[in-house]
């Protein structure tokens, strides 16, 4: 599995909810409890993205990814104020009760003639392998409609009103593509400050060896088993990893385990030597001291804290 598959494997709490808005303007949405990542597209008209700090404005067919705030508002413009409050799940009108305009299944507003239709899928993401994810992207990144994710929006608009056997799942793994597809797009742009270890999927060796740093992460790798691996000398190997990666094989591949170990403890009821030898280490000790060193606190007392 490449390393932006297992994060997004590892990072799912639960299944993403979509919903579809067809909305005449004027019309604003503000939401006050934000997921921690947010994919917003609109497929006619054009829409205001509006965090705290910045803003876009979104054509037709762009793709924008909110990630890492409090609250945003979505809107047909700036200028517009909020209609309805979107808060702990349930619609709210400004100075008024709940709200209730379902035109269908998952999709909401009015319906009328020359509305705009944007699509909106939220993730819940968990722990510290969600981090690592939500550190590829700024607040707001748009991304700018594209031949390749065209059809899968339009697959996914087409899907979401629909009511079958199996529906969750499928658009479950629509957006997932979406999500995707809006990634890789928004990392390949020159002026996009994405982490080392992305770029480096780029190079074909350390890309290799990334792979496999995630795929066997308790196994006991060498630097030199690495490079045999890829095809490298030990010493070009190190040196082109921790140019590209910024840091050197081990130290990253030491991150990665403490980051899975962080959520394991968070997460699951396993002993902290259970947890030691799921990353690799065979002496809970030795463990408890890589860990405490990169985190800052035992792995009991991370528990205690976190968990």
């Amino acid at each position: 599995m490449d390393v932006l598959s297992d994060l997004l494997h590892r990072a799912r709490a639960r299944n993403a909810t979509v919903r579809r808005l067809v909305q005449r303007p004027p019309w604003a949405m503000s939401f006050d409890e934000a997921p921690p990542l947010t994919v917003v597209a609109t497929l006619g008209g054009h829409a205001s993205v509006q965090l705290a700090m910045t803003s876009a404005r979104l054509s037709a067919g762009d793709i924008a990814l909110i990630s890492g705030v409090d609250g945003y508002t979505i809107a047909d413009s700036p200028s517009t104020p909020p209609q309805v409050v979107i808060s702990g799940g349930r619609k709210y009108a400004v100075g008024g009760g709940e709200v209730h305009r379902s035109l269908a299944p998952r999709t909401y507003g009015d319906g009328l003639s020359g509305a705009t239709v944007m699509l909106r899928g939220a993730y819940e993401l968990r722990g510290d392998v969600g981090e690592r994810l939500l550190g590829m992207l700024p607040p707001l990144a748009v991304v700018p409609a594209g031949p390749r994710t065209r059809a899968p929006l339009e697959l996914l608009a087409e899907e979401v009103g629909r009511d079958e056997p199996g529906q969750d799942a499928v658009l479950d793994r629509l957006l997932d593509l979406v999500l995707v597809l809006a990634l890789r797009a928004w990392c390949a742009r020159p002026d996009a400050a994405s982490p080392a270890w992305h770029r480096a999927l780029a190079d074909p060796a350390i890309g290799d060896a990334l792979r496999l740093l995630h795929e066997e992460p308790a196994f006991r790798w060498t630097v030199g088993g690495l490079a045999g691996k890829v095809g490298m000398s030990r010493a070009a190997f190190a040196a082109r990893f921790t140019a590209l990666v910024g840091e050197p094989p081990l130290t990253y591949l030491t991150g990665w385990r403490m980051t899975l170990a962080a959520d394991l403890l968070r997460d699951t009821d396993a002993t902290v030597a259970a947890v030691a030898r799921t990353v690799g280490y065979d002496d809970p000790f030795a463990f408890s001291v890589a860990f405490k060193r990169t985190r800052g606190a035992t792995p009991t007392t991370w528990r205690q804290t976190w968990g």
